[in-house]
């Protein structure tokens, strides 16, 4: 193996335990939310939709098509996801005023005193192992530009 080569799969190999650390955080975290959204009596997927819900863009009016590419599911998988949740008591579908063909969706009470409770649980997380998420990611980042600097690919 020429000098080059063992400098790339070394680089590689380094890169490697980069990503692999980033995932493993990330892992950490998605880890923590699906079970504080298990111990709140929803599913991960549920709370991911009541954060969509939360956060349409004011005057948009929140639509199983947005919902669906907010969360990358096709569009019967977001139906059958609103319904669920309708059913548990965080979402109800309303009227479109400006169209009545469709229906939008929006929390309920309980869905938002849900959301509330998850968000700050979230919030305090990230406070907590953020910055080795972060510094994770850095290194993952940087490692990439060292390598561009270096005529690397």
């Amino acid at each position: 193996m020429t000098l080059a080569k063992k400098q790339r799969a070394t680089g590689q190999s380094e890169r490697l335990g980069d990503l692999a650390e980033f995932r493993y955080r990330l892992r950490r975290f998605l880890s923590f939310s699906e079970v504080a959204a298990e111990e709140a009596d929803i599913s991960a997927q549920q709370y991911q939709l009541m954060q969509a819900v939360a956060m349409v863009p004011e005057g948009q009016g929140c639509s199983i098509s947005y919902l669906a590419e907010r969360m990358v599911l096709r569009h019967n998988s977001a139906v059958e996801l609103v319904d669920r949740a309708e059913r548990s008591g965080l979402v109800r579908r309303v009227a479109d005023e400006n169209d009545h063909r469709r229906s939008l969706v929006e929390l309920t009470e309980r869905g938002s005193k849900t959301l509330a409770t998850l968000v700050d649980a979230h919030l305090l997380k990230i406070e907590a192992e953020g910055p080795e998420m972060v510094r994770a990611l850095q290194r993952l980042i940087g490692g990439r530009n060292t390598a561009k600097k270096s005529g690397a690919r």
